[in-house]
């Protein structure tokens, strides 16, 4: 009988379930229909707040997830997505995890503890297998500047240098500070990141690009709007940065950019507090290919912005080479 009693009670709690999920199903559809894009007075589809995009995702697919302590298993490493229950058992072993470890560094990271809302396996959507197509001579470099990042300065991150953590790698969400604030105007659209306080103008109104002998780290960006979302082209970048420079890259941090860096992003806003961020990177001398990255940014009024003095309060260059130079003197 009371194995009975189970199955009954089972049946009926996965019936209310299903009706519970087709009713919300329903009033998400009805809540969707109704929501209108937001815009602004000159009718441009409104982006402007402070939008946030801390997560675990991977970067790329069958990864460690993202300043969390935890591994993929491996049976999830070629799933593409996530179900809810593996996205809330992971969000769990994060917070255990971060508890367990307790410590100065895991106290400063402002990474969450959450998959995006899209529960996808990693951030890289494109190749299908989730996984940049990086050539075997970018990684041979990337591993050069990492194995003397302490011998000399030019060996070192350009985020650690303060320098810039360039484009499209200031969206790339890192360990703390994941924050943008988006302004708009008639003719521009101006993007101020948190991390390393960069602040990006995007021109809208059709002027030349700048000489292709201008070289700059963030390159040079013009925007357009496609419908009702701002496609952004960046082209004119120099060789000097890095597609990627905090850990959160995985084996992507410290891979080069060349100056043939091609960068096509596209903001959509989707919902009330969320603007749907893709972009897609082209570099035939560091990649096989063109690799897309996909995900939400999820809108925080709540949010403050310091300003992060990176330059003025940066001692980790000089610190870092002396330090290595004091261990060379004493081993002689």
């Amino acid at each position: 009988m009371a194995g009975r009693v189970f199955r009954g009670s089972l049946m009926f709690g996965i019936v209310m379930i299903l009706v519970a999920g087709g009713l919300a199903a329903g009033q998400d559809t009805a809540s969707n229909d109704a929501w209108q894009v937001p815009r602004t007075p000159d009718g441009q589809p409104d982006l402007q707040g402070v939008w946030t995009n801390a997560t675990i995702t991977p970067f790329e697919r069958g990864t460690s997830f993202s300043y969390s302590g935890v591994t993929v298993p491996d049976v999830d490493a070629d799933k593409p997505f996530f179900t809810e229950e593996e996205a809330a058992q992971f969000a769990t072993l994060t917070a255990q995890n971060r508890q367990d470890n307790d410590s100065y560094v895991s106290r400063s990271m402002d990474s969450g503890t959450q998959l995006l809302s899209t529960r996808q396996a990693s951030l890289v959507v494109s190749p299908p297998t989730g996984r940049v197509p990086v050539r075997a001579s970018a990684e041979a470099d990337r591993d050069n500047n990492r194995a003397h990042e302490r011998d000399d300065y030019l060996h070192m991150s350009v985020w650690d240098r303060c320098m810039t953590r360039g484009i499209p790698g200031s969206m790339f969400p890192a360990g703390y500070n994941n924050a943008y604030r988006i302004i708009q105007m008639a003719d521009a659209v101006v993007i101020l990141y948190e991390m390393i306080h960069d602040v990006r103008v995007i021109p809208l109104d059709n002027r030349p690009r700048i000489s292709n002998a201008v070289r700059q780290w963030m390159g040079d960006s013009r925007g357009h709007w496609d419908g009702d979302t701002l496609v952004v082209t960046t082209t004119n970048f120099n060789d000097r940065g890095m597609i990627a420079s905090s850990g959160g890259g995985g084996r992507i941090k410290g891979v080069p950019v060349s100056e043939a860096l091609y960068v096509v992003e596209r903001f959509t806003r989707t919902s009330e507090n969320e603007v749907l961020w893709e972009v897609t990177i082209e570099d035939p001398e560091v990649y096989e290919g063109p690799w897309t990255v996909s995900m939400p940014l999820t809108k925080d009024p709540d949010y403050v912005m310091f300003e992060y003095a990176c330059h003025e309060g940066n001692r980790d260059v000089p610190l870092l080479l002396e330090g290595r130079l004091r261990e060379e003197q004493a081993t002689r």
